[in-house]
């Protein structure tokens, strides 16, 4: 079984070379998308706290390009490793959403490549072998398993 060090490693060596965008967002779109912009281009991999986006229903994320998700990737797998926080909860179920959202034409995942995405393949994996127990019998199971199928196909 592969520990949780040995996932980190393999996430950031495959998304080391990710640059930082210029902007996360369509910035211009609206005053939401702006401040979204905002909150990630003021940030780093090793600065973003789980308060930035660990709100479900103000996540900055949700409005990111899909290049931006793949540079903050190992920070949000790091804070899906973690331990739930009291008030934002447990973050692997927002990285999910990120990770399954639109199925085979995840932005994230059309991004990535194989490398990448077997990265990510050993992430979900990992996650049914060591979390099981976090999403027996909820919802985010099937996404869990549905999100680990997409993702090992690369």
């Amino acid at each position: 079984m592969t520990s949780d060090a040995d996932l980190i490693a393999r996430i950031d060596a495959a998304f080391a070379d990710i640059g930082k965008p210029e902007h996360f967002t369509d910035y211009r779109h609206c005053c939401e998308c702006a401040e979204h912009d905002e909150t990630l281009r003021s940030h780093d991999r090793d600065n973003l706290e789980l308060r930035h986006v660990g709100n479900p229903g103000w996540d900055p994320l949700c409005f990111s390009s899909a290049q931006g998700l793949a540079y903050y990737l190992p920070t949000l797998v790091r804070f899906a490793l973690a331990p739930p926080s009291r008030k934002y909860g447990w973050y692997a179920d927002q990285l999910l959403f990120h990770l399954s959202s639109g199925g085979a034409w995840n932005q994230l995942y059309c991004y990535c490549t194989s490398e990448q995405r077997r990265a990510v393949a050993a992430l979900l994996a990992h996650l049914v072998e060591t979390r099981t127990e976090a999403f027996d019998g909820f919802p985010e199971e099937d996404r869990l398993l549905q999100a680990h199928a997409l993702w090992s196909a690369a």
